[in-house]
């Protein structure tokens, strides 16, 4: 399995570099959007899952405070480097990018999902979670926007929020230039919007989120690997977990994004 998956990612950064070099003058440099070596066998189930501390990863760097909402954030050092690039051009264009989410391990995201399961986090909407008691339309409400632990795009380090969780704040005014900008040159580094509208494109997953962007040189690949190596049952260790079976959260979540992703 290792070696395959090193064949495959060896194969991806081919593709990706040749894609590169054929872009049009004027686009941005090459050495702005190549992705960065990866440690070989880094990739495993435990990796998709987030079984791993990003703080000690060697894959990994804190994002810069300027760049954030707050200290701390960490990314893979391939996504940070496309991201910084981006940011530069869009600043230029009047565009501030900021991060407001970035890597999320697995304890991380348990404890988001288990404060929502509990109703310590009220939901969207101003419901608590605790008051469906069917436990799948529990985890069903939940998923609308949160994912659960060991399938969230957030453990690989390639996914990012960007400057508002709310669908309405890119509706208008500064947030919908944002939000233009981005749709018109994010995929020139390598970014896509993960979660777009759902309907035919797009049949299954979480709502649409204008704000998440995937970095695809790395993550189109880590979702090829939850394709074929991830299943439902090994989805377990936190509440609620039980229900993960029966909603099919892999196909339905992990793999139900924009198509424009993979």
């Amino acid at each position: 399995m290792k070696i395959l998956n090193c064949i495959s990612l060896a194969m991806l950064f081919v593709f990706h570099s040749a894609c590169v070099a054929q872009q049009k003058k004027g686009s941005p440099q090459p050495e702005a959007i190549e992705p960065l070596p990866v440690s070989n066998g880094d990739f495993t189930v435990d990796y998709i899952m987030g079984k791993f501390d990003p703080a000690t990863h060697p894959d990994f760097i804190e994002i810069p405070a300027e760049f954030a909402d707050k200290a701390g954030r960490l990314l893979r050092r391939d996504a940070y480097k496309s991201f910084t690039a981006m940011r530069e051009e869009a600043t230029k264009d009047g565009v501030v990018l900021k991060i407001i989410s970035a890597t999320r391990n697995f304890e991380s995201q348990k404890s988001i999902w288990e404060n929502k399961w509990n109703g310590n986090t009220i939901l969207e909407g101003g419901v608590n979670a605790t008051t469906i008691k069917d436990p799948s339309e529990r985890a069903l409400k939940i998923l609308l926007y949160s994912s659960m632990p060991g399938t969230s795009r957030h453990h690989w380090g390639t996914d990012i929020d960007l400057n508002s969780l709310n669908n309405s704040y890119f509706k208008k005014g500064k947030g919908k230039r944002e939000y233009a900008w981005l749709i018109k040159n994010a995929h020139k580094y390598g970014y896509c919007q993960t979660y777009s509208e759902l309907g035919k494109e797009r049949l299954t997953g979480y709502q649409e989120e204008k704000w998440h962007w995937s970095y695809t040189p790395v993550s189109s690949h880590l979702t090829s690997l939850a394709q074929s190596a991830l299943k439902d049952q090994m989805i377990k260790g936190f509440l609620g977990s039980e229900t993960a079976i029966e909603i099919e959260v892999v196909e339905k979540y992990i793999l139900g994004i924009n198509k424009a992703c993979l």
